[in-house]
């Protein structure tokens, strides 16, 4: 055994490493702290600019939410962004039993969720999208050894199988109605007989219109995205949190029990 961590002095006690007698004499933890303060700065700046730039005149498809992540979220203090992560991986959880669940996630966009919420909590996750550049940025920063990030078009390519969980995030706006009740049926015929489908998306604007011009179909309150829901699963659950920019839609639905009435419980955990 190497005595380099854990030798002992005479009387028992463990000795001094070399770190804790630096920090004791040198300013060693303020300096760190201001290091770590300027790099969080100057990544802020930069991912500004970048939103500056994707956003300004124009939008792109899809979102890259480390500029969430490293500007927005400090820049105004509005967390809903991680709400979409955080209740769909109670529905993850929600369907974890001897082993993780087996995820497909619709309209992936740059992979932020799929890698930072859901990858951890799935035996495997197979994430779509039509967006060839989102597809790109996905593989390239939030590739993991369980996830398949594919390149299609969930109208007419969502992969064959079945699947424990179903997300289907921020994108069910991207669909007119009728390609909505086209894609529930699909949707259903995905998941297991436990299985879970979770998902979030927006109100739209109270003076009309859309927020985005991508937008096909945006929700009026919870009983118009239920309606859609309804026909095809025993139980739905619908609910709104409301922020100073935005009034958000997230839903779980399911022909068994909703995650709130199962035993949510993470039994296991993947190693990388």
């Amino acid at each position: 055994m190497s005595h380099s961590d854990t030798s002992h002095d005479p009387h028992g006690a463990p000795a001094e490493n070399w770190l804790a007698k630096a920090k004791r004499t040198l300013p060693l933890v303020p300096a760190a702290r201001g290091l770590s303060k300027a790099s969080r700065k100057a990544s802020s700046a930069a991912h500004k600019l970048q939103f500056l730039v994707e956003w300004g005149g124009d939008n792109p498809e899809y979102f890259d939410h480390f500029m969430d992540q490293h500007w927005q979220w400090s820049a105004n203090q509005q967390s809903f962004p991680w709400e979409r992560g955080v209740y769909s991986g109670l529905a993850l959880q929600a369907t974890a039993g001897a082993g993780l669940p087996e995820v497909l996630e619709l309209c992936c966009g740059d992979g932020f969720m799929t890698y930072h919420f859901y990858s951890a909590q799935a035996k495997t996750v197979t994430a779509i999208d039509f967006d060839k550049s989102a597809i790109t940025s996905a593989r390239k920063n939030c590739s993991a050894p369980n996830i398949r990030f594919l390149l299609g078009d969930i109208r007419t390519d969502i992969p064959q199988g079945t699947f424990d969980n179903v997300i289907w995030d921020a994108a069910i706006e991207h669909f007119t109605e009728e390609e909505i009740t086209t894609l529930m049926q699909t949707i259903r015929s995905r998941l297991k007989p436990t299985g879970i489908i979770s998902g979030y998306t927006i109100i739209e604007p109270e003076d009309g219109g859309s927020h985005l011009h991508q937008h096909e179909y945006e929700f009026h309150d919870k009983e118009d995205l239920a309606r859609f829901l309804q026909p095809w699963f025993a139980n739905v659950q619908v609910w709104e949190t409301s922020h100073p920019t935005r009034k958000n839609l997230y839903f779980w639905a399911s022909d068994d029990r909703l995650p709130m009435q199962r035993d949510i419980c993470l039994t296991q955990s993947i190693t990388r």
